[in-house]
């Protein structure tokens, strides 16, 4: 690659993360929010419809259920239709189905519209990282992904105290504040997704906002890096749903993800129960912390694996910091350590979530990229659905409130014991060419 075509494929990188990545963090808070909001309307939702713990646990897991069945084929249908289109029918989907929670009076209401949920936000995750894969380069799109995942503790960093407020206001136009929290949210993401038609690009090929030399030089060095996928990794859809990797890595996400919504789900009753108050105003900005804290630690340690490498050694090491984390929170009745240990466990949950994406995009591509990302998407989510229900056992089984998060900082500590167990391919069959990432002056992810 000469120096010309370097300069233009580093503007052209800056150019698209510039206008692609807020947008897309919009989208993830949105998404974040509406899928974590019940844990806010918790206490007031089960107060309203009688809904037992229990049933709560149960329906706030059965979301994964529909999410993990159609994620494969909504993926697949993201990879021809293209992001513009299918992204944008996620958001107005969801956001309407989330509304309507606002409809739930029992049990059986409340499973299904969280079925329904899950099924219409399937696929968007996987869409997202693949879009991503298609816009970026790999020695680029470890800290683009980072950048990413900010979603996540700003979902929660925003989405905390506006959850909070919305709860607080007293009967807005006849409506329970539990009912008012999913109709407003859930307006948001249609607004948002009908947005996301407009203004999202499928493709750099595609993209008018690019001047010529920068679109040229993107498209060429993801070609070259599509090509190498393709001559290393699965060649179609069915090896990679097939591949040992793809399963292995399942295996560890699911992990992750049962560390990450054992927190979530519980995290703003937690401290309620600490502080002697209700999910409110003042408990949304004390669970905002961690949050803050998940933001800085995750930009620091996702640039600093990016200059030394190691990537799955910094995912081992951060799921671990996330399941001490999680034990530490369940064992101390001091609201201040509690909130401590909620932004250790959050910094490494959030933290191992870009770096364990480096692995699976670092040798999967096209429509194998597709099916590949997706299913390992699908079965680590069903974590969520597994998660509640396995600490409303636990401490059923062992008569303590603490045996819950214990048992799901076990978990963690198992799947960071599997990211150090996981043989990546060797270097030759997964980095790229040399001559086509030395101008960008990165080191590939293992």
């Amino acid at each position: 690659m000469n120096a010309t075509s370097g300069v233009a494929l580093e503007s052209a990188i800056v150019k698209a993360r510039t206008r692609l990545l807020p947008f897309l963090v919009l989208m993830y808070i949105l998404a974040f929010i509406d899928r974590a909001n019940v844990g806010f309307a918790k206490n007031v939702l089960q107060a309203d419809t009688g809904l037992s713990d229990a049933a709560f646990a149960f329906g706030a897991g059965i979301f994964f259920i529909g999410y993990a069945v159609f994620e494969v084929p909504s993926n697949l249908l993201m990879y021809r239709l293209g992001a513009r289109v299918w992204m944008s029918r996620i958001m107005v989907t969801w956001g309407l189905v989330s509304a309507c929670t606002a409809l739930v009076h029992d049990a059986s209401s409340f499973y299904a519209l969280r079925v329904l949920l899950g099924i219409a936000e399937a696929g968007f995750f996987p869409g997202i990282i693949l879009f991503l894969s298609s816009w970026f380069p790999a020695n680029t799109r470890s800290q683009t992904m980072g950048v990413f995942y900010f979603g996540f503790p700003l979902a929660m960093l925003f989405g905390s105290p506006v959850s909070g407020v919305l709860l607080d206001i007293s009967n807005p136009f006849g409506l329970h504040p539990w009912q008012w929290l999913f109709v407003v949210e859930g307006i948001a993401a249609s607004a948002v997704g009908v947005i996301a038609f407009f203004y999202l690009t499928d493709r750099p090929a595609d993209a008018r906002w690019l001047d010529t030399p920068q679109r040229d030089a993107l498209v060429a060095a993801l070609r070259v890096e599509d090509e190498h996928k393709r001559a290393h990794g699965p060649a179609s859809v069915l090896a990679a749903l097939r591949d040992p990797r793809v399963l292995f890595l399942s295996l560890i996400y699911f992990a992750v993800q049962m560390s990450v919504y054992g927190v979530v789900f519980y995290l703003p009753t937690r401290i309620a129960g600490l502080t002697g108050g209700h999910v409110g105003t003042k408990v949304g900005l004390l669970t905002a912390i961690p949050w803050i804290a998940a933001i800085v630690g995750t930009f620091i340690v996702t640039r600093t694996a990016d200059r030394h490498g190691h990537h799955r050694n910094w995912a081992a090491a951060m799921l671990t910091l996330a399941a001490l984390g999680i034990a530490a929170s369940a064992v101390t009745s001091s609201v201040v350590l509690a909130i401590a240990a909620f932004c250790v466990a959050a910094i490494g949950f959030v933290a191992v979530q870009p770096l364990f994406w480096t692995l699976p995009t670092g040798y999967l591509g096209g429509a194998a990229a597709a099916g590949g990302i997706a299913l390992i998407n699908s079965i680590g989510n069903l974590g969520g659905f597994v998660a509640p229900n396995l600490k409303a056992f636990a401490e059923r089984l062992v008569g303590s409130p603490q045996a819950g998060m214990l048992s799901l900082a076990v978990v963690g500590l198992i799947g960071a014991a599997l990211l150090q167990w996981f043989k990546s391919t060797s270097p030759e069959t997964v980095r790229l060419p040399q001559e086509s990432t030395a101008s960008l002056g990165k080191r590939p992810s293992h």
